[in-house]
């Protein structure tokens, strides 16, 4: 890997190299990569989460190796870090170390995140296995792809009420 030495611009609307990943079968979300992990040296990773799925988030889960924030542009959000529960709305940034247990759920219609990995890991990679999807996986086919990507599920998604 590498670190650019030159500036970014990536627009409203686009992403880094031009995919839009899809989140099929955990949810209907859309992922752009705004700063990837070839530009940092897998330092970190910058994605934009535009959020179709009310009610919807993915499974309580763990990273070992990499801590993870929020920041909530638009909509609202239910976060779990560890047993807290933290309401989350347009504004609001929300920190989760690693090795803590960690899920949320949308719960307006739309939403939208700013969401960073640090180190980057394999979440890039994570997100091109999600959108490749054809049909809906199985609870084991998530968990697998959760595991092969650094990541533990520990329990179900969060429940809006």
């Amino acid at each position: 890997m590498t670190k650019t030495n030159k500036g970014i611009k990536i627009a409203s609307g686009e992403a880094r190299f031009g995919i839009h990943y899809k989140m099929k079968g955990v949810t209907l979300n859309v992922l752009d990569l705004k700063i990837s992990s070839k530009d940092t040296n897998g330092e970190f990773a910058v994605f934009e989460q535009n959020g179709f799925t009310p009610k919807g988030g993915p499974p309580l889960h763990i990273h070992p190796y990499q801590d993870e924030f929020f920041y909530i542009v638009e909509g609202e959000y239910l976060f779990q870090v560890a047993e807290e529960k933290y309401q989350m709305k347009s504004g609001d940034t929300i920190f989760l170390p690693r090795k803590v247990q960690h899920a949320f759920v949308q719960l307006t219609e739309k939403g939208k995140v700013i969401v960073a990995y640090i180190p980057a890991g394999k979440m890039e990679d994570f997100f091109k296995v999600t959108d490749s999807w054809s049909s809906p996986p199985t609870i084991k086919e998530i968990e697998k792809t959760f595991e092969d990507h650094d990541m533990k599920v520990v329990g179900p998604p969060l429940k809006s009420n």
